[in-house]
């Protein structure tokens, strides 16, 4: 049994994205590893399943591999687009792919939110006629790490004024190649930025181990997930600063991180069980096309 701490941090974290790079997946056997994750004791790690709209009609089709005990939890993905003229088209369109499958077997499949890239365009009034469209959907909004802050800004300034405020952000924190990962420093700067302490924000790509750490397949040093949810909770519950932020992003020593009974620790920073559920409803999840690395480097640690 994992302790508290390390459930707390980690508990629905990992949205398993197997149809994506490095994977690059089938539907029918990704389908078939999420419903064989749903079943295994690590299931409490699992978030949603990474699903483009365009991919709903074919997965009704392989809805037979679950049950009610075990449904389909669906982290929708929606069309990239390039300016705010086709938008709210490809939003109106994506919406109506998730309400149809929403509406199809309840106990079979659920849509936990939806992912999709904002152009670079799109302004407040643009936002909210997003939300008209959405509803209470919450959804991760997709931006470049170098617009991370003006992004988070915008979608801030929406939720003050929105009765429910369930839109986030999304980080790409990685890809295939190494020019596709961002800095620490980038990552740090959108970690402290204040809206971000109360707007929900997810990440991307390349977390596919806890502690950071140089891969061969990339040519470089990837970001570590323990690092970058640590330094997400920790940030936000300590008030650190860039700086400081990017130091616990670059940290590649496994003993640096600690989960004793009723707190997680990072060195001398510490935060208890409690004060560590309530920030990660702010830190939603990581999307991964691997749920087996993550597991088993986790295992090797000795934390599952």
């Amino acid at each position: 049994m994992s302790a508290p701490p390390v459930r707390a941090l980690l508990a629905q974290s990992i949205d398993y994205a197997g149809m994506f790079p490095p994977c690059n997946l089938g539907l029918e056997p990704a389908l078939q590893n999420q419903a064989d994750y749903v079943r295994s004791p690590e299931a409490w790690m699992l978030g949603g399943f990474v699903l483009p709209v365009d991919q709903f009609d074919a997965a009704r089709e392989l809805l037979s591999q679950f049950d009610p005990l075990h449904p389909l939890r669906v982290a929708a993905l929606g069309p990239k687009t390039e300016n705010a003229d086709v938008f709210l088209e490809a939003l109106v369109d994506a919406d109506a792919a998730i309400r149809s499958l929403s509406k199809y077997d309840v106990d079979l499949v659920s849509i936990s939110h939806l992912e999709m890239f904002l152009p670079h365009d799109v302004d407040l009034a643009l936002l909210r006629e997003a939300r008209s469209i959405v509803g209470d959907l919450p959804v991760f909004w997709e931006a470049p790490p170098d617009r991370a802050e003006q992004t988070i800004a915008l979608l801030a300034e929406h939720n003050s004024d929105a009765s429910l405020a369930t839109f986030g952000y999304k980080l790409r924190t990685g890809g295939v190649t190494a020019d596709a990962f961002p800095t620490s420093a980038k990552i740090a700067r959108a970690l402290v930025t204040p809206a971000t302490h109360q707007l929900p924000i997810k990440f991307t790509a390349g977390l596919h181990h806890p502690i950071r750490q140089f891969r061969d397949e990339v040519t470089t040093k990837m970001h570590g997930f323990l690092n970058v949810l640590g330094a997400a909770v920790l940030a936000a519950e300590h008030r650190w600063d860039a700086h400081q932020t990017s130091i616990m992003l670059e940290d590649e020593n496994p003993d640096s991180f600690s989960f004793a009974q009723d707190f997680f620790a990072w060195r001398e920073w510490k935060i208890d069980v409690e004060r560590l559920r309530y920030r990660r409803k702010f830190v939603a999840s990581f999307g991964s096309c691997s749920f087996d690395e993550p597991r088993d480097d986790l295992r090797a640690l000795g934390l599952v």
